[in-house]
C-alpha cells in the first residue's frame, strides 16, 4: 500500500495527559493511536521527553517523527475509502464497454438485414435519426434529463459536428448496402492512416518512425483482405474509405468540445443535439436524392418481394434505429470518461467483436488470406494504439 508523510504545525497539544509529564497515556483506540503505541514503546533513542511548564513538550525530531506517524495512518484510511470506488468506476466502465459492443453488433446486423430489402441508405439514416429523436424528445419530455440551453457559440460547433457525423453514417450505410459488415469494418481500421495523413499534410505534423511502422500492417492488411473478398465492391470499399474521415475526425472534434468548461454541453445533450440537427439536415436530402420510399405501399410493396411481412421489416427498421442511437450515445459517454486513445483501442476491440460475430450470423465465406488480411489489419490499429499511450505519457525526469 502506497503511503505518503507530510508535515504541519501544531497549534494545540493533541496527547492531554492527566499524569506526570514524563508519562504519555494514550485514551482512545483508533488507527492513530495504535501507531503512536507502537511509536512510544519502540521510540529512537534520540528523542527525549523533557519536564517543563508546558504540558508536553517534545523535541524537534521527536515532534516530526509523531507527524510521520499521523500523515501515514490517516492516508492509509484514505487510501482504503478510496480502493472501492475505484473498483466501481472500473466495474461501470467495463459494462458500458459491454453495452457498446454489444448494441454495435445488434445494429449491424438488424441495419444489413434492412439494407439488403430496402437499398436506399440516406433513406435509412434518416429514419435512424428520426428514431433517436423520438428517443430524445421522450426523455426531455419526461424530465428524464433536463432540457440544454444552446448559445450560438455552441450551436455553430454542434452544428459542424452533426454535419460530419451525418455524412459519415450515410457513408457507412452505403458501404454496409454493397458489401458484408465484415469487409465494412475492415476498410475502417484505416482510420488510423488517414489521421497521420492529415496531421502531416494540414498540421505539419511529422509522425514518428513507430507511429509510420504500425500504419504498415494496416494498410498491408486492408490491401490483402480487398484483394481476396467475395463481396468486393469499388462504391462499397470507397464509401467505407470515405468515412473514415468524417468519423476520426468527429471524434477528434466532439472531444475539443466537450473539455471547453466554459461552455461545455453535457455528453448525453450534446449527442443529442447532434442526433436532431442530423436529422432535420438529412430529410431534405434523401428526398432528394432517393424520393420518398418511406410510404405503407412501397414497403409492402419491397418486403413482398423479399418474401418478409411488411411489420418484419419496419420493426428491423426501428431496431436498427434504436441500437444506432443507443450505442453512439454509449460511445460518446466512453469518449468523455477516458482519453481518445483508450477510445481508441476500444473501438479496434469493438472492431473484432463485430467482424467475427458477422461472419458468423450472415455465414460469410472467408477465405484463410482474407482472414490473414483482417487480422494483419487489426493487429496494426492495435500496435497503433499503444504506441500513442506511450507517446502520450509524460517523462519523468
Amino acid at each position: 500500500m502506497g503511503t505518503s508523510t507530510f508535515y504541519m504545525s501544531l497549534p494545540t497539544p493533541f496527547l492531554k495527559p492527566q499524569k506526570p509529564s514524563n508519562q504519555i497515556f494514550i485514551t482512545s483506540s483508533n488507527k492513530f493511536n495504535s501507531a503512536l503505541q507502537h511509536y512510544a514503546l519502540h521510540k529512537p533513542k534520540n528523542c527525549s521527553i523533557q519536564k517543563t511548564s508546558v504540558p508536553i513538550l517534545v523535541q524537534k525530531s521527536c515532534k516530526l517523527d509523531l507527524f510521520k506517524v499521523r500523515a501515514v495512518a490517516e492516508n492509509a484510511g484514505e487510501s482504503e475509502a478510496v480502493k472501492p470506488k475505484e473498483v466501481i468506476q472500473t466495474l461501470q466502465l467495463g459494462a458500458m464497454f459491454g453495452i457498446w459492443y454489444l448494441l454495435n453488433i445488434c445494429y449491424n446486423i438488424y441495419n444489413k438485414q434492412v439494407l439488403k430489402v430496402f437499398p436506399f441508405p440516406a433513406t435509412v439514416t434518416a429514419s435512424q435519426f428520426g428514431c433517436g429523436t423520438l428517443l430524445i424528445l421522450f426523455m426531455w419530455g419526461f424530465r428524464l434529463h433536463p432540457i440544454p440551453k444552446i448559445s450560438k457559440s455552441q450551436f455553430k460547433a454542434i452544428f459542424a459536428l452533426a454535419a460530419i457525423h451525418t455524412l459519415g453514417n450515410v457513408l457507412t450505410n452505403i458501404s454496409l448496402g454493397r458489401v458484408a459488415v465484415s469487409f465494412t469494418h475492415t476498410i475502417k481500421a484505416m482510420e488510423p492512416f488517414f489521421t497521420v495523413l492529415l496531421s502531416a499534410l494540414f498540421l505539419a505534423e511529422r509522425p514518428s518512425p513507430w507511429i509510420v511502422s504500425s500504419l504498415v500492417p494496416i494498410v498491408g492488411g486492408v490491401a490483402l483482405a480487398s484483394m481476396t473478398e467475395a463481396s468486393f465492391n469499388w462504391i462499397g470499399f470507397g464509401s467505407a474509405m470515405a468515412s473514415n474521415l468524417t468519423n476520426q475526425s468527429r471524434n477528434v472534434f466532439s472531444k475539443k468540445f466537450m473539455v471547453k468548461e466554459e461552455e461545455a454541453l453535457d455528453n448525453i445533450n450534446l449527442f443529442s443535439m447532434i442526433t436532431i440537427i442530423s436529422f432535420i439536415l438529412l430529410v431534405p436530402v434523401a428526398i432528394l436524392i432517393e424520393g420518398i420510399k418511406l410510404t405503407p405501399s412501397y414497403l409492402q410493396y419491397t418486403a413482398a418481394s423479399h418474401g418478409l411481412h411488411v411489420r418484419e421489416l419496419c420493426v428491423r427498421l426501428l431496431l436498427a434505429g434504436f441500437c444506432l442511437h443507443s450505442y453512439q450515445q454509449v460511445s460518446y459517454m466512453i469518449l468523455q470518461m477516458v482519453s481518445p486513445v483508450t477510445h481508441a483501442v476500444g473501438n479496434c476491440v469493438k472492431r473484432v467483436v463485430v467482424i467475427v460475430s458477422s461472419v458468423i450470423f450472415f455465414q460469410t465465406p472467408v477465405s484463410p488470406i482474407n482472414s490473414l488480411g483482417t487480422a494483419l489489419a487489426l493487429a496494426g490499429v492495435f500496435l497503433y494504439s499503444r504506441v500513442k499511450r506511450l507517446q502520450r505519457k509524460p517523462k519523468v525526469a
